[in-house]
């Protein structure tokens, strides 16, 4: 049975011990749900290939995909990773984005965790959270705790405890309720090579933050997002469908609003004339234009923050009103709308209409 905690991040801490029995759970090899600034995450002892086992089983996740490693602090990093591998870029890096969403890739520590954290790499993504329960947790537990999203394996992200509920319930040792979560997207992933930093994930930390904080540095965006199958992923949500509804969805862009708009309800009505439950994801500017069994409103063009925040919480929806065909509007890749567009194209199995 899953044991459920609720917990204030305005006063977490002030009591002491209300995530005592959340922290043992984890010392103990078992699996505990909780909030960060991205989305909730999935954790347990990543020095403990059998509690990492228990997140695999959980999620129905697959052995190759690598996890990320939440730690309270910086001065933990060198029970992980390889000494002298924190060069002066990192350091900046952390200091800049840290605690936040930005998982850097480090050299792993020969024995520092458990195989099953890093799919057989010699590499391990890690970060510090940005959230109140998420820091107090993790110093409670004193380990590094591994931790993908907490959702089944292909579903969207859980940015409320009642998502993790909905996919995990009674699969797992505990959730622990602080809430909405913020950004809404998961971290970005970024390793330096030669000097070079490479954006391995799009996520909460944009690429001109990222190039404000190492200005003379060249930063290479994603090229590509998928691996061929035969690979192993250097990073979490690289190589297998992530995000997605239970609809089938598609994603139409283009440069003329008007025309995509018109495109989409064209569509939307011949899927109606099928007999299909119909779904539009659009954005508040636009979304009188839209006739469907369910139009959502996923935030606005104007703050593509709030499309980020919203956007996992939409495509849940879809699947609790039962729609079987879905139509999304893309948006611009600029700031954090690539790392929107990224989750969208692997919600939609990379299914785009550009008209």
């Amino acid at each position: 049975m899953t044991k459920y905690w609720k917990v204030d991040p305005d006063t977490v801490g002030s009591r002491g011990e209300e995530l005592s029995d959340a922290a043992a759970l984890l010392r103990d090899g078992d699996t505990v749900a909780f909030p960060t600034e991205t989305v909730y995450g999935l954790g347990a002892d990543a020095t403990n290939t059998s509690a990492v086992e228990r997140i695999f089983s959980a999620k129905g996740r697959p052995s190759d995909n690598p996890l990320i490693v939440h730690i309270a602090d910086a001065g933990q990093l060198s029970a992980l990773i390889e000494p002298d591998s924190v060069t002066p870029d990192h350091r900046r890096l952390m200091e800049a984005f840290w605690p936040g969403p930005l998982t850097i890739v480090l050299p792993v520590k020969t024995g520092g965790i458990s195989p099953l954290v890093t799919a057989g790499l010699k590499t391990v993504g890690i970060r510090i959270p940005d959230h109140p329960v998420a820091l107090e947790l993790l110093r409670k537990a004193a380990l590094p705790i591994a931790a993908p999203s907490a959702n089944s394996s292909g579903r969207p992200s859980p940015t409320l405890a009642s998502h993790v509920e909905e996919d995990l319930d009674g699969r797992i040792g505990g959730i622990v309720d602080g809430g909405g979560t913020g950004v809404g997207v998961e971290s970005t992933v970024i390793q330096l090579v030669d000097g070079e930093l490479y954006i391995l994930r799009p996520g909460g930390v944009t690429a001109e933050q990222l190039q404000s904080a190492l200005p003379a540095i060249r930063i290479h965006e994603p090229e590509r997002e998928d691996v061929q199958v035969s690979e192993t992923p250097r990073a979490p949500g690289m190589k297998y469908t992530h995000y997605a509804p239970k609809g089938y969805m598609h994603i139409v862009y283009g440069d003329n609003a008007e025309a995509v708009a018109a495109w989409i309800q064209r569509d939307i009505q011949a899927a109606k004339e099928r007999g299909e439950s119909t779904g539009i994801l659009t954005f508040e500017e636009r979304v009188f234009l839209f006739e469907a069994d369910l139009v959502i409103a996923c935030g606005s063009l104007a703050e593509p923050e709030k499309i980020a925040q919203e956007l996992y919480a939409a495509l849940r929806r879809f699947d609790q009103q039962g729609i079987e065909y879905i139509a999304a509007e893309g948006c611009p890749e600029t700031g954090i709308g690539q790392a929107i567009m990224n989750r969208l194209r692997k919600a939609a199995g990379h299914r785009l209409v550009r008209v």
